[in-house]
């Protein structure tokens, strides 16, 4: 893709973590200021950018791309996680997809 949609409104923020979380990940909350790696059909809260020392560094606004499992329309779509990625689900949040190609997808979250 030509175009570059990163750094619209990103907003970070620091969480304790799961061993099991690692950047890339999409991260839900699994305790009062504490996320987890997101297992298949999870809603998510946004995506890990890194992680130190059991502290994950967690995008919650903003572009980001990321994995998709089956077919993510552009536009609105309501997505949860996948496998591996995102998907579209019925109990998913609503997000604004603006770019889909045959392995990626690009939403603000």
């Amino acid at each position: 893709m030509d175009i570059k949609f990163t750094g619209y409104q990103e907003n970070v923020l620091t969480f304790a973590c799961e061993s099991t979380v690692s950047a890339g990940n999409l991260v839900k909350m699994s305790a009062s200021g504490k996320v987890a790696k997101c297992s298949a059909n999870d809603a998510f809260i946004g995506v890990c950018i890194s992680v130190s020392d059991g502290y994950a560094a967690v995008q919650l606004d903003g572009y980001v791309e990321t994995a998709k499992s089956g077919t993510v329309n552009v536009g609105y779509n309501k997505l949860a996680a996948a496998a591996s990625g995102v998907k579209t689900a019925e109990s998913g949040v609503e997000r604004l997809v603006i770019y889909s190609d045959d392995t990626t997808v690009g939403f603000i979250l």
